[in-house]
C-alpha cells in the first residue's frame, strides 16, 4: 500500500491550486414611471408615453480569490460617461468593487428613455437620477447573489441577421451634407437604390458570441450574448430586440426558477455596429426578408440556443480587468462653420430645433465650447475569455481588428460601454463623408480616434492576458499556394485591415502602397480556395483610389494576374474603370500598357486594352463582365504579343510594339498615372510575373481556384 500512498501524495502536490470562481447575476426594471419621457436616437426631439416592453438593467458580478468585477448592460440608446462615472463611484462605495473594475454599457435601443443628449434630443431630466440609482442597485444585487460557478464560451455564425448599412455612392451621385456642400460619398442605407452605389463600405461581423455561467451543479445563472446589429426598430417605449432576446434566453434555457436560488438572467450586449443594420441590400428588394421583430429575435435565439447546447465549462477561471482613460480632441468647426452656426441659431430665437441644419448648427457650437473629452477603454479576462470595450458606435471592421489581435482564444467586443462618444469610422472613411462623419456629439471625435481606441483595447487585452497580441495573417489556400509556387516577382493578397501598405506575400519585399480612396477588409473572391474553410478571403474596395507599386526588371515580357469585382453599372460612365496600367507620364506620355473595362462610350462591360504609344487603337474583348461578381483576369505581354485571359479563357489577342524605356517599373492597379476613370469596386490577389506566362500555366492557376461565379 505504501507506493499507492506516495503516488497519491505526489498527485495532490502536482495539482495546481485554482481560484474559486464565483458569479452572481441580477436584473432590475428601469422603465420610467414619469411619462412622457424623452427618447433619443432620432434627428429631432421626441417623447413617448406608451410602454410596449419594459426596459431593464442586467448585471453580472464575477469573483475569484483576489478580486471582483461587474458588468452591466442597460436597455438604453447610449449613456454618457459622466452619468456612468457617477454611478460607478456610488457603486464602489456600496460594494467595494473599484470603479475601474465596473463595465456599464448600453444596448442602443432607439426606443429607450434618453439618459444623455444626442442631436436634437436632450437627456430626460427626471429619468437621469432614476437610472443612476438603478445602476448602483443592480450591481449590488448581482454581488449579493455570488456563488461558486463555472463558465464557458460559444460562438456561432449569424450572418443572415446582420448586414452593412453603410454603402459607397457612385462618384456622379454625391449627396448634400447639412452644411450645403455636395460631399456625401458614403451614407447609411444608400444601398436601397443599386443604381446609386458601387458597393458596401466595409465588412460585417457575423459572430453571435455567448458567455454562459452556471452554478457548480449545472444550474444556469446567466448567459451574456454579444452581436453586431445596430437595432431593429420598434414602436413606443421598448427595449428593441435586445430585450426580447434577453427574455427569450430565459424562456428557452431556464423557464422555471429554482426555489431559493437566484433567477436566471439573459443578456444581449451590443457588438460593433456603427455601420451595420439588419437589412441586406445585396439581395434584390423583392427578395429581401422582411421579418417582424419577434421573428427576427426568435431566429437569432434559435442559433444561440443551438450554440449554447455544446458549451464546455470550467470552474477554475480567474479574472483580470484593466482600464485606460484617454483625452481626445473634438473636430471643432473652423471660423466659417462657427459663424454659420451662430447665425443659424440666432435666426431661430427661442423655438425648438426644426431641421437637420439647425441640429448641426447647435452641435457645432457645443463642440466649439467643449474642444475635447475623456473616453474610457477597458478589457477584462475571465479564464481564457477576453472582453474589450469601446465607448463609441464602432464599425464592424474595428471589432474584427480587435478580436483578430487579441492574445486570448475567445473574444467579444462591447461597444457604447462606459460612455456614448459617437461614431468612430476608420480614418480612411472620413473623406467619404456622410452622417457618421458630420461633426456632432454623435460623431465628433478626432479623425484618429478609431486607431487610438482600437490600439488601447488591444494593449489592455495584452495586459490582462499577460501575452503579446496575435499577428493576424490569412492562411494560404490551394489557389494562393499555386500562385506562390509559380514564382511571381510580387504577390499582393490585399487582406489588410487598413493601409497604406499592401504586403508582398512572396518575401521579396516589393510592398505596394494604397493611395487615398480605399476602404478595407471586404469579402474577396473564392474563399474556399484562397484560405482555410473557417476564414474569409478579404479584399479592399476602391473608391476612386488605386494601388501603386514598383516592380523592376519586367522588360518586354511580363504577366499580371488579378481578380476584379466591378462596382459600377457597365453603362455608368464612359470608361467603367482601369484595372491595371504599367505607366509613366514623367515627360514621356502614357507609354505603357493599360487594361480596363469599357463603359457607355464603347465596348460596354468588356475588357479593353490600349498601349500609350497608340492610345486610339483600343482592342476589346468579347464577353460582358457582370457587375458585382468576381472574375479573374490574366494579362500577358510577350514582346510584341498581347494575350488577355478572362477566367482562364483567351479574351483578347493582339500585337502592339513594346518599346519601354529603362526604369519603366511603375505599376498602378485600379487607375492610371493620370487618374482617369479610377476603379470603383474591388481588386484582389494581384500577382506580377517578370516573364510571360504560358497558356498551360494560366489554366493550371485557374484550375486551383473554384470556378468563377455565373
Amino acid at each position: 500500500m505504501k507506493p499507492v500512498i506516495v503516488l497519491g501524495l505526489l498527485l495532490i502536490a502536482a495539482t495546481p491550486l485554482h481560484a474559486e470562481f464565483k458569479a452572481g447575476a441580477a436584473v432590475l426594471d428601469v422603465t420610467p414611471t414619469q411619462l412622457p419621457v424623452f427618447i433619443n436616437g432620432g434627428m429631432l426631439s421626441r417623447s413617448l408615453e406608451k410602454i410596449k416592453t419594459r426596459v431593464h438593467a442586467r448585471a453580472i458580478v464575477l469573483a475569484d480569490d483576489k478580486s471582483q468585477l461587474a458588468m452591466v448592460v442597460v436597455d438604453s440608446c447610449m449613456i454618457g460617461r459622466v452619468l456612468i462615472d457617477e454611478a460607478k463611484t456610488i457603486a464602489a462605495t456600496r460594494t467595494g468593487i473599484p470603479t475601474n473594475r465596473i463595465l456599464i454599457s448600453a444596448t442602443h435601443s432607439h426606443s429607450a428613455p434618453a439618459s444623455m443628449g444626442c442631436l436634437g434630443t436632450d437627456a430626460d431630466p427626471a429619468y437621469v437620477p432614476v437610472l443612476r440609482q438603478k445602476l448602483v442597485d443592480v450591481i449590488a444585487a448581482a454581488q449579493a447573489n455570488l456563488e461558486p460557478a463555472r463558465i464557458g464560451f460559444a460562438k456561432a455564425d449569424a450572418a443572415g441577421f446582420t448586414a452593412l448599412r453603410q454603402w459607397i455612392r457612385r462618384p456622379d451621385r454625391l449627396e448634400m451634407d447639412p452644411f450645403g456642400n455636395k460631399t456625401v460619398r458614403a451614407n447609411m442605407h444608400a444601398g436601397r437604390v443599386w443604381d446609386d452605389v458601387t458597393g458596401e463600405a466595409g465588412p460585417e461581423d457575423p459572430d453571435l458570441s455567448l458567455i454562459s455561467i452556471q452554478s457548480r451543479d449545472g444550474r444556469p445563472i446567466s448567459v451574456m450574448g454579444n452581436f453586431s446589429m445596430h437595432y431593429f426598430g420598434d414602436s413606443d417605449i421598448s427595449a428593441d430586440y435586445f430585450g426580447l432576446f434577453s427574455e427569450g434566453l430565459m424562456t428557452r434555457i431556464a423557464p422555471k426558477p429554482v426555489a431559493g436560488k437566484q433567477a436566471f438572467v439573459g443578456i444581449l450586449s451590443h457588438g460593433c455596429s456603427g455601420d451595420i443594420w439588419r437589412m441586406d441590400y445585396t439581395i434584390p428588394e423583392k427578395d429581401r426578408p422582411k421579418p417582424t421583430i419577434d421573428e427576427y429575435t426568435n431566429g437569432l435565439l434559435d442559433i444561440a440556443v443551438k450554440a449554447y447546447s455544446g458549451i464546455q465549462y470550467r470552474a477554475d477561471a480567474d479574472i483580470a480587468m484593466a482600464e485606460q482613460r484617454v483625452t481626445l480632441k473634438y473636430r471643432v468647426p473652423d471660423k466659417q462653420r462657427l459663424e454659420w452656426a451662430q447665425r443659424t441659431l440666432a435666426d431661430m430665437g427661442d423655438r425648438a430645433l426644426k431641421s437637420t441644419a439647425e441640429v448641426y448648427a447647435r452641435e457645432a457650437i457645443l463642440l466649439h465650447e467643449r474642444q475635447q473629452t475623456e473616453i474610457v477603454v477597458q478589457a477584462l479576462r475571465i479564464g481564457d475569455i477576453g472582453i474589450a470595450t469601446t465607448p463609441c458606435e464602432t464599425y464592424a471592421v474595428t471589432g474584427l481588428k480587435i478580436k483578430a489581435a487579441s492574445p486570448l482564444p475567445h473574444n467579444m467586443v462591447i461597444e457604447l460601454a462606459n460612455g456614448g462618444d459617437g461614431y468612430i469610422p476608420p480614418p480612411e472613411q472620413y473623406p467619404f463623408g456622410g452622417y457618421n462623419t458630420w461633426p456632432a456629439r454623435s460623431a465628433g471625435l478626432e479623425v484618429l480616434a478609431e486607431p487610438i481606441i482600437a490600439g488601447a483595447a488591444i494593449n489592455l487585452l495584452e495586459k490582462v492576458s499577460g501575452k503579446p497580441r496575435r499577428e493576424w495573417k490569412l492562411s494560404e489556400g490551394t489557389a494562393a499556394r499555386a500562385v506562390l509556387d509559380a514564382k511571381p516577382a510580387a504577390y499582393w493578397r490585399m487582406n489588410e485591415f487598413t493601409g497604406p501598405h499592401a504586403a508582398d506575400a512572396t518575401g521579396h519585399g516589393l510592398h505596394a502602397t494604397y493611395e487615398s480612396g480605399i476602404t478595407y477588409y471586404l469579402e474577396g473572391p473564392q474563399s474556399a480556395s484562397f484560405c482555410k474553410a473557417d476564414e474569409k478571403n478579404r479584399a479592399p474596395h476602391f473608391v476612386g483610389g488605386r494601388l501603386s507599386a514598383r516592380v523592376a526588371n519586367l522588360g518586354n515580357r511580363y504577366s499580371v494576374s488579378l481578380w476584379l469585382w466591378n462596382g459600377m453599372p457597365n453603362d455608368g460612365r464612359d470608361v467603367s474603370g482601369w484595372l491595371f496600367s504599367r505607366d509613366h507620364n514623367h515627360g514621356l506620355g502614357n507609354l505603357g500598357d493599360h487594361l480596363g473595362i469599357g463603359g457607355k462610350s464603347a465596348h460596354t462591360g468588356k475588357l479593353i486594352y490600349f498601349n500609350g504609344g497608340n492610345p486610339q487603337a483600343v482592342v476589346a474583348g468579347k464577353s460582358e463582365i457582370p457587375r458585382w461578381q468576381w472574375r479573374q483576369v490574366t494579362f500577358v505581354r510577350d514582346r510584341q504579343s498581347i494575350r488577355i485571359y478572362l477566367n482562364g479563357q483567351l479574351e483578347i489577342e493582339t500585337k502592339i510594339v513594346a518599346d519601354f524605356p529603362a526604369g519603366f517599373d511603375q505599376c498602378f492597379f485600379g487607375g492610371r498615372s493620370d487618374n482617369q476613370s479610377n476603379w470603383e469596386g474591388r481588386l484582389d490577389e494581384i500577382a506580377v510575373f517578370n516573364r510571360a506566362l504560358s497558356e498551360a500555366e494560366i489554366l493550371k492557376l485557374q484550375a486551383k481556384s473554384v470556378p468563377a461565379q455565373k
